[in-house]
């Protein structure tokens, strides 16, 4: 499991200027094999400890702050983005790269946060998605969902024993999965598993 990031784990704006290029090339690489695409239009970045951190630490330094007030606030807001141990945690983009198709598709993929699953083997795994407010209404959805596919006892053990691993989506306007192959990839998200 991993701990929530605390202050103390947060170098100084100063000291973080000084290693920023370093972490940044670590983190990029480490993110490509922590991304999912699904279909044309949908991307999950699954998010672990030290992306977050890599987040909070980015909008420290655009926000210029080391108010340990604001620091906390930036902690509050990402420490839910870390996987627990017992799940995935993802920022799902929906993706259309013109912004007129992009305001047209949103009304048509409306609940489509809800329709995002993880299927190990034959079991399917539901999301819950966007915990922390609704962000999808009588009109459309947002091109930013927060995500987080519970996953128990048995279906890490099936992962581990080597069971297909696949994210998809279900949606009446978007049915798409993708199986995960890559090996980096599977690694990357078993390690966030117990």
């Amino acid at each position: 499991m991993s701990a929530p990031l605390q202050l103390s784990d947060l170098p100084s704006v100063e000291e973080y200027a000084s290693t920023r290029d370093a972490l940044r090339a670590n983190v990029i690489a480490a993110k490509k094999a922590r991304q999912v695409r699904i279909g044309e239009n949908a991307t999950l970045l699954f998010e672990n400890r030290d992306t977050v951190k890599y987040q909070i630490l980015e909008m420290l330094r655009i926000e210029k702050t080391s108010d340990p007030a604001a620091i906390q606030d930036e902690l509050d807001a990402y420490n839910p983005l870390i996987p627990a141990g017992s799940d995935w945690r993802a920022t799902m983009l929906v993706e259309f790269p013109d912004a007129d198709e992009r305001r047209v598709q949103l009304k048509y993929l409306r609940a489509v946060e809800h329709a995002v699953y993880a299927r190990i083997g034959e079991r399917r795994i539901a999301v819950v998605a966007d915990e922390d407010m609704e962000r999808s209404d009588d009109e459309k959805t947002s091109a930013v969902h927060f995500l987080r596919f519970p996953v128990d006892a048995d279906a890490k053990a099936a992962l581990r024993a080597g069971a297909e691993l696949a994210f998809g989506i279900d949606h009446p306007r978007y049915r798409y999965e993708t199986a995960i192959s890559e090996a980096a990839v599977r690694a990357s998200l078993a390690g966030d598993l117990d």
